[in-house]
């Protein structure tokens, strides 16, 4: 996942040095956060984990050791586990007093790490080559954790909570593979959450907002036919590299021209591969990128556009190109109503209504979740950890998870649950 910063510079500095301020260890910023004592209690087992699994990052599909850990500590709670969905995912259930009654929740926390090495030299760094959770999944999953522990210990709850560990959000679709492979079905959820930490914002606020939330992101190659020859003697062959460039010229058109400018879309080409020596015109030259969108009808748009070009521009100049474009991540949106509501009126609840926003632009990094919000109607919100100022972003070999904030996630998850699934009296 990637990031838009949508804060006043001076907030989010502020923010990273506070944290700076506060590490090692945090300190303050806890004593703030209206969290349950109970959960409040087990910070430094919660913390304890997470270090755990930050240790141990697995990639997509390749979650043994986390869900085997997942598994174990939800077994310990007393909470019912079915494994292999979706290969490592997992789905703990959870029925509260009186037993299932039809209502249900699902709450969702991702569990994978990146294909990246890791900066940090603290003690529970990555001990795999190559790998790092520098997304947070660990801090994502640990939350969960300690919901499911809190919630199995008081269930002040009626109904039946799913809680959903996710393999492979990133790039890889495991929420996709999820629903496909009956998530919903086998798990039925009348509302499902998610929740990511967001380093531009500062620890003890959120934000809750209807509508788009994370842009949708595909992919394309471009490969542009030519017909090789000697640099000296151009007019012999038809050089891909010039058709090429004008295709990257075409493309910003697509967003500036056809896409209304109330309207956000993203295409970028990122790789261009031709040539092999300084004085050959190439037979060919293979371009890719992403395209973003915040809403279905703009990435139905910037396909259909950029597929125009590719398929037109190249016989002006008595070539051809063809494009091949994947779809990837649809954007990720928050339902109206009930769903963003709850999660509006939990946060507040926990952190006030002046650190709940609601107004901010939406991110055009993409998030798998959104395969879930297609099923069923639910929310996804960012919880601020701060760090955005002294360089901890997202998928920065130096980021890490703010550990303080870590009671007051889980604290959201478990009144969320109870707030949507009330006790009887």
């Amino acid at each position: 996942m990637t990031e838009t910063s949508f804060l006043d510079p001076q907030v989010t500095k502020a923010a990273g040095m506070a944290l700076k301020e506060q590490h090692p260890p945090p300190a303050g910023v806890s004593a703030t956060m209206p969290i349950i004592n109970r959960i409040a209690d087990f910070h430094a087992d919660m913390t304890a984990w997470r270090h755990h699994i930050h240790e141990n990052p697995e990639t997509a599909f390749e979650e043994f050791q986390t869900s085997d850990f997942v598994a174990e500590k939800l077994t310990g709670f007393g909470i019912e586990v079915h494994r292999g969905i979706a290969g490592t995912g997992l789905v703990g259930v959870l029925h509260g007093k009186g037993g299932p009654n039809g209502r249900s929740i699902g709450l969702r926390a991702d569990m994978d790490a990146l294909n990246m090495d890791e900066g940090n030299t603290f003690a529970h760094a990555s001990k795999v080559p190559g790998k790092m959770h520098g997304c947070g999944h660990d801090g994502h999953t640990t939350m969960l954790l300690g919901a499911a522990r809190y919630l199995a210990e008081t269930r002040n709850f009626s109904g039946t909570v799913n809680f959903i560990f996710q393999p492979a959000e990133e790039g890889a679709g495991g929420g996709r593979r999820m629903v496909e492979e009956g998530l919903f079905k086998r798990f039925p959820c009348d509302m499902v959450f998610g929740m990511h930490n967001w380093p531009d914002l500062p620890p003890g606020e959120m934000v809750v907002k209807e509508g788009p939330i994370m842009a949708g992101a595909d992919q394309f190659e471009i490969r542009v036919a030519g017909k090789g020859g000697h640099a000296a003697l151009p007019h012999h062959a038809i050089d891909p590299v010039v058709i090429a460039a004008h295709i990257v010229t075409a493309t910003q058109t697509v967003v500036s021209r056809n896409v209304s400018p109330i309207e956000s879309g993203v295409i970028s080409i990122t790789q261009i591969h031709a040539g092999s020596a300084y004085n050959v015109i190439p037979q060919e030259v293979i371009m890719r990128g992403t395209v973003r969108a915040l809403s279905h009808e703009v990435r139905d748009q910037l396909e259909n556009g950029l597929r125009r070009i590719v398929e037109t521009l190249p016989a002006a100049f008595g070539s051809s190109a063809t494009l091949t474009y994947r779809r990837g991540y649809p954007p990720t949106v928050n339902h109206a109503g009930a769903p963003t509501n709850l999660a509006a009126r939990v946060a507040a609840e926990l952190v006030g209504a002046d650190k709940v926003h609601d107004n901010v632009g939406p991110s055009m990094g993409a998030e798998d979740f959104a395969f879930m919000l297609q099923e069923r109607p639910g929310c996804y919100v960012w919880m601020g950890q701060g760090g955005a100022a002294l360089g901890c972003m997202l998928h920065n070999p130096s980021y890490d998870f703010n550990d303080e904030i870590l009671p007051l996630g889980t604290s959201y998850w478990a009144r969320l649950v109870e707030t949507a699934l009330p006790a009887a009296a």
